[in-house]
């Protein structure tokens, strides 16, 4: 046998189905698209699971969870894939030289599975709240290096006017509350006016009065 000899098994590649050439090829005319109709038509077909302008299943199914797009890349590393790691200092280049993590990761982040007994410094790396307790109770340390994202000009402005708000607010909670405190003391002055004791009128005054006349 050469290799010029060698060819697909009888069945397992069919020709191509060459429709609208005539009537003795079975699929003249119409060429298997029937009569009329939506799937007659060019373009006419609609996608797969359209029913006709009814909600379609995929829709009224309930939805639960989600695909993370990350999930290829980015990597979590055990304590006991660090107890196990010959490097002290460990960081995604010491995990791909150990095979912690696949070569392809882009990020790791550490998670509290497992024991650490020993003391390992932790560069660059995410890690979760146990997991970093764990670290810190072994003797270790986690150092972050990394460029820090810079809050957007919007969350910004947001935040500036969130801060305004509340000092408006603040203003005008103690201006009413300045307010109300004048009130009560101009009510509680007119109160000991009010139950104040007359003064007496002097006496012989009408006496007097009759001696001018």
């Amino acid at each position: 046998m050469f290799l010029n000899d060698i060819k697909p098994g009888p069945g397992a590649r069919r020709s191509r189905r060459r429709v609208g050439r005539g009537i003795g090829s079975g699929f003249g005319k119409t060429a298997g698209r029937g009569h009329k109709g939506q799937r007659a038509r060019s373009g006419g077909y609609h996608k797969v699971g359209f029913e006709g302008g009814q909600m379609p299943l995929q829709r009224r199914l309930p939805k639960r969870g989600f695909t993370s797009l990350a999930r290829d890349t980015f990597a979590e590393v055990r304590l006991s894939d660090l107890e196990r790691m010959k490097a002290d200092t460990i960081d995604l280049a010491a995990l791909k030289a150990e095979r912690v993590v696949s070569r392809l990761a882009t990020g790791a982040k550490v998670v509290l599975s497992g024991k650490l007994t020993r003391k390992v410094t932790l560069k660059d790396l995410g890690a979760t709240k146990g997991a970093r307790a764990a670290i810190e109770a072994a003797g270790g340390a986690i150092v972050d290096e990394r460029p820090q994202p810079q809050p957007k000009k919007s969350a910004l402005k947001a935040k500036e006017k969130a801060a305004a708000a509340l000092a408006a607010a603040e203003t005008a909670a103690k201006a009413q509350k300045s307010a109300k405190a004048e009130k009560a003391d101009k009510a509680e002055k007119g109160d000991k006016a009010a139950h104040a004791p007359k003064a007496a009128k002097p006496a012989g005054g009408e006496g007097n009065k009759g001696k001018g006349k």
